[in-house]
């Protein structure tokens, strides 16, 4: 027997997105039904955040290079870590670096064997950090320490360092005073304050200012120029402020003892 079929003449309505399916069913290729599908979003590859360079340039800017004429935040913040470790700037941090705070700053290079000029650069900044005294040689009782070797005057209370400042005494090289040949020597030993004068002295080989003698014309005393080397005849040289501050303190009194090596 023959079959017929019926063919309807409506199609149900079909929405958009079936119609567009479907074409893509018909008309694709064979097992094309999967990819005629939206594909799946691409994975992005994965990357590292680039580090931020804000947080490197903050601390660069808090910490520049400082020198002699320099003024702001960063010499004040320089001046009270100098001061918090006992190499004095002359008390109050200001925020300018003028000499007294160049004498500190001479000291502490000294001591954390650095190069013996006035600049403020990452070296300096990391002692800083880490700390860095100088470690004294008597145990007991008040003594001034001048160590020669580092170039520093160190003011001691029963072992502990509270003062580092800046000094500069004999040169070790011969001179000639009054026809007569000599070395600029600062000799090593255990000595004390026997004599003192407070105003200037003018000796035959320069000016001393309120100078502390300890060893006979060997004082510690005042100069204008007190550089972070060796330049005197034998005496310990300080800055002229700071020995007035050693006076007016009573840092350094008649007896006090004085350890030089």
């Amino acid at each position: 027997m023959r079959r017929t079929f019926t063919v309807p003449r409506t199609i149900p309505s079909l929405t958009a997105s079936a119609v567009l399916g479907a074409a893509l069913v018909v008309t694709g290729p064979a097992g094309a039904q999967a990819a005629a599908l939206p594909a799946a979003p691409s994975a992005t590859p994965h990357t590292a955040s680039p580090v931020s360079a804000a947080p490197v340039a903050a601390a660069s800017a808090a910490r520049p290079t400082l020198r002699r004429g320099s003024s702001g935040q960063a010499v004040r913040t320089l001046q009270k870590r100098l001061n918090a470790l006992g190499y004095w700037t002359g008390g109050a941090a200001d925020g300018e670096f003028g000499g007294l705070t160049e004498q500190a700053v001479f000291a502490l290079k000294k001591v954390a064997g650095l190069k013996r000029d006035g600049v403020v650069g990452p070296k300096v900044w990391r002692a800083l950090d880490r700390g860095v005294r100088p470690k004294a040689r008597s145990t007991t009782g008040h003594v001034i320490e001048i160590d020669k070797k580092r170039q520093v005057l160190k003011i001691v209370n029963d072992g502990r360092v509270t003062y580092t400042l800046n000094t500069s005494t004999g040169t070790g090289r011969s001179y000639v005073s009054q026809g007569s040949t000599h070395i600029a020597s600062t000799p090593s030993g255990h000595f004390r304050v026997f004599r003192q004068i407070d105003g200037y002295r003018h000796a035959p080989l320069g000016v001393l200012y309120r100078p502390k003698y300890f060893n006979g014309g060997i004082a510690v005393h005042g100069s204008n120029s007190v550089p972070p080397y060796a330049a005197s005849h034998g005496c310990a040289r300080l800055s002229n402020t700071a020995i007035n501050w050693i006076w007016n303190s009573n840092k350094m009194p008649i007896g006090t003892r004085v350890w030089v090596y």
